[in-house]
């Protein structure tokens, strides 16, 4: 692909997300009981591993960061978003917090090596499928391992190829272009109205990609537990929500962990 297209592609996906953030994208996270309970298992996950300098790719308005930074005084943080709206939304985070070992940045994945160099960071992580706009993730995956100091930890999440739930209920309501979407080579995103330039990728091509990696461990989400925009349907019913939550954690060391909406690895250099 030559560098006028690939310019157009990011182009594109900063555009999205600039346009996402106009759109109230902060304001709807922070009332979906479903996307907050995935993204504080991502937190507790990560924050098992041991850092002290860390990334954030594709921080979006700085929910993640600003947690991180607040829990963790004495670690220093840097988050990057290819959306400048998404950096301002970040950037006023972390000025009305006060937090003084974290800051934001425009960048793609492509420009990190020269903003940061290598060795820079003992742990990446990368919530909410981040690395799905991504042109190339093999590149994407040496980006991240020249990146990382040695022994160092990348926490990425991913939406997922093989979303088995999904798949089925379009499939029953004969919404046929729906249900097989994310099966192409490329995936236009949740919305049905605007496209998002992006890719979907399968547990063993993720694994594939990061094969200079050790893999750790794994997980998959929204497997039974509705998936985050369908927050409606177990929001006004804890009990429900809990018992399907739990539902899929039971099952993580089944074959069914890599059928959910998203899929997460841990990676150590």
């Amino acid at each position: 692909m030559t560098k006028i297209s690939n310019d157009k592609y990011y182009r594109d996906v900063a555009e999205y997300y600039d346009t996402d953030a106009k759109l109230g994208f902060e304001k709807r996270a922070t009332i979906n009981t479903s996307l907050e309970r995935i993204r504080n298992d991502f937190r507790q996950l990560t924050s098992k591993y041991p850092f002290s300098k860390v990334l954030e790719i594709g921080c979006g308005p700085g929910f993640d960061i600003e947690w991180f930074a607040q829990k963790y005084p004495s670690k220093r943080f840097t988050a990057v978003d290819i959306s400048m709206e998404m950096v301002n939304h970040t950037k006023k985070r972390i000025e009305e917090g006060e937090f003084t070992n974290a800051k934001v940045l425009q960048s793609s994945e492509r420009e990190l090596i020269d903003k940061f160099g290598t060795a820079s960071f003992d742990m990446i992580y990368v919530y909410f499928g981040a690395l799905n706009t991504v042109e190339d993730l093999s590149e994407t995956a040496d980006i991240i391992n020249q990146l990382l100091t040695d022994k160092g930890i990348a926490v990425l999440s991913f939406v997922n190829k093989w979303y088995m739930r999904e798949l089925i209920v379009q499939m029953m309501k004969l919404k046929f272009d729906t249900a097989f979407a994310r099966l192409g080579k490329t995936w236009g995103g949740y919305s049905v109205d605007r496209h998002l330039s992006s890719h979907c990728y399968s547990p063993s091509f993720i694994k594939n990609a990061f094969h200079k990696f050790s893999l750790l461990e794994n997980k998959g989400y929204s497997i039974f537990y509705p998936p985050w925009y369908n927050d409606h349907k177990v929001k006004n019913n804890p009990q429900k929500a809990t018992k399907l939550w739990n539902i899929d954690q039971k099952i993580q060391t089944s074959p069914l962990w890599a059928l959910g909406e998203y899929t997460l690895f841990v990676f150590q250099k």
